[in-house]
């Protein structure tokens, strides 16, 4: 570099105590370069084309209609739109709420939510994935997962039915949110031994959020969910359900259940003989199983 640019730009950007700091002078540098431009601006540079742009959008006139009109009575572009949302957003943010439609300026890095869906999509283990071992019910550990709805559709009851023993578990939901769901979810099968731990199969609603790997690494399981639409997939967990509104029948107010009640009908169903299990019980079947080698 020549020897005059570098005096040049010490002389220009130095500090007042006349020691010449890079952060500094690039601030200024920046900074006149902004005034710079602002000058050759021309919604800037024209007061009345400001003052005019200013009064239409504030009478929710949208940029593109304000370059219209102005084209249509000059007969040639006197601004375009563009420019006007680049003086709202960099000179007069005040007017944005005049806007119909108020964008963010930059897109969002996390991208569409087409893109997020296909992102969710591929994170999660589909019914078809499942081992063929889990429809024979021959082995113990495979289940089933739904919730069951009360009139006010804001309390319901998680449950969690085990295929080959019929053996359910069932908690009461006083507030519906995915990190509760997986909170009680984790709680109730980390208490089980790992021989019953093996598979899950749940359903695609939103109370179930997209846990399902953080879910596997608390319990051990394989997380799988049921094709959309189709509950016929959950029959074990379907049926279990049914047998659970004999007691909390559709349209009962579930703000009235405490988990106390919730807990002795699952007792009772857990104790009740079943005739595919020869008349054992759930719970009689599911400790057999989980004391057998």
């Amino acid at each position: 570099m020549n020897r005059s640019s570098i005096s040049r730009e010490i002389n220009q950007n130095k500090d007042s105590d006349g020691i010449y700091r890079g952060g500094h002078a690039h601030k200024r540098a920046m900074e006149r370069r902004k005034q710079g431009k602002a000058a050759f601006k021309k919604i800037g540079k024209d007061p009345k084309l400001r003052k005019y742009i200013i009064r239409k959008l504030k009478k929710y006139w949208s940029p593109e209609q304000i370059a219209g009109r102005l084209k249509r009575k000059y007969k040639t572009t006197v601004v375009c739109q563009e420019t006007i949302y680049q003086f709202i957003y960099e000179e007069h943010p005040d007017l944005v709420k005049y806007l119909r439609r108020q964008k963010n300026k930059y897109r969002r890095k996390r991208g569409t939510k087409a893109r997020m869906q296909w992102s969710k999509a591929l994170k999660i283990r589909r019914i078809g994935e499942r081992p063929g071992v889990v429809e024979t019910r021959k082995r113990i550990g495979d289940w089933e997962g739904d919730t069951v709805v009360g009139k006010e559709k804001k309390q319901r009851i998680l449950t969690y039915v085990e295929r080959k023993s019929g053996f359910g578990m069932a908690n009461k939901l006083d507030v519906v949110t995915a990190e509760i769901v997986q909170e009680k979810t984790a709680m109730r099968f980390r208490a089980l031994r790992s021989k019953a731990r093996r598979t899950l199969t749940r359903d695609n609603g939103p109370e179930f959020g997209d846990y399902d790997q953080d879910l596997e690494e608390r319990t051990k399981m394989k997380v799988y969910r049921a094709t959309p639409y189709r509950s016929c997939e959950r029959g074990t967990n379907e049926n279990w359900d049914g047998l659970l509104r004999q007691f909390f029948p559709k349209g009962m107010v579930f703000a009235t259940i405490t988990q106390y009640r919730v807990d002795q009908v699952v007792r009772l169903l857990n104790n009740r003989p079943r005739k595919r299990l020869d008349y054992a019980t759930p719970r009689e079947r599911f400790r057999e199983c989980c004391n057998s080698d």
